[in-house]
């Protein structure tokens, strides 16, 4: 298993290739390379050029620190037609620097709408058919994160899409801070999905469902609005044991190609200190439940 560190809370201060010595500074020794505008913006055609990824993929090297993961987001799903076609041409570009930076592990977010939700599952599975096939070819392990405010948002119907695409290499991606939204306790989908999980994100929320659902105040009422935070472990509501014991049932801490993610936005005044902090609790829970 590979402990990376998202540099989003490092992005307005620092510049793109400055990252990976920034994560090496912090004690990590894997980075996350998340949507950035000079490299793969969210939702628009990457911006970096074979140049520029071999000037990152060599200031990985410089600093020690190797790219456990890359994360975009594209409008892959639709329902909007010509927005999933352009998503589609984007994705080739990402994979084909994905490859090139010598990564096998994208995660990334089903990126339809709910309130269309079996048009955004029919726009999934074309865009499949075309990008499966590379995918594969390449060796990309591609997993997907069922997102608060997606086609899918409940953790089991994550699992029942990924398993419809019938590949191997494909997976899911289990984001402890989107556990609110997904219908079910956190150890039954990690149960149900086993070794589908193969890429986590670390970062507490709150529970919004508390109080009567009035913990949040959101306008107007009854409007469909998603909340939730990604907070350092110990700020919000989650049970991290019933998250660290929950992966050492299913194995995913001896299972080769796993990553976990310091994935805290919350945090940007003091993101250097969060990080360490993350990576030393991220590390003794690990330890903990590991020798269980």
């Amino acid at each position: 298993m590979k402990i990376a560190q998202d540099p989003t809370p490092f992005h307005h201060d620092h510049r793109l290739l400055d990252f990976p010595r920034v994560v090496a500074d912090l004690g990590y020794e894997h980075i996350q390379l998340t949507p950035h505008r000079d490299f793969i913006p969210f939702f628009r055609h990457p911006k970096a050029d074979d140049a520029l990824v071999r000037a990152f993929k060599k200031s990985c090297d410089d600093a020690g620190v190797g790219i456990a993961s890359v994360l975009p987001v594209q409008r892959w799903s639709g329902p909007d037609e010509s927005a999933r076609e352009a998503a589609v041409r984007n994705w080739k570009r990402i994979i084909h620097i994905t490859v090139d930076l010598g990564v096998t592990v994208i995660g990334t977010e089903f990126s339809g709408r709910p309130e269309r939700s079996e048009d955004s599952e029919a726009a999934f599975f074309k865009t499949m058919e075309e990008l499966l096939p590379i995918i594969e070819r390449e060796g990309i392990d591609l997993l997907i994160d069922p997102h608060p405010d997606d086609f899918v948002e409940d953790g089991l119907e994550a699992i029942r899409v990924i398993r419809g695409l019938n590949s191997r290499n494909v997976g899911m991606v289990y984001v402890a801070c989107h556990s609110y939204h997904m219908g079910h306790p956190m150890r039954e989908i990690m149960r149900e999905a086993g070794d589908l999980i193969r890429l986590v994100h670390v970062a507490d929320t709150m529970d919004h469902h508390r109080s009567h659902g009035l913990r949040y105040i959101s306008n107007p009422p009854g409007n469909t609005a998603r909340v939730h935070q990604h907070l350092k472990i110990g700020d919000g509501d989650l049970n991290w044991d019933d998250f660290f014991g929950g992966l050492a049932e299913i194995g995913f801490y001896d299972r080769p190609g796993t990553v976990m993610c310091n994935s805290v936005f919350a945090e940007d005044e003091t993101a250097g200190e969060m990080a360490r902090f993350q990576l030393a609790t991220m590390q003794t829970y690990v330890a903990k439940h590991r020798a269980r």
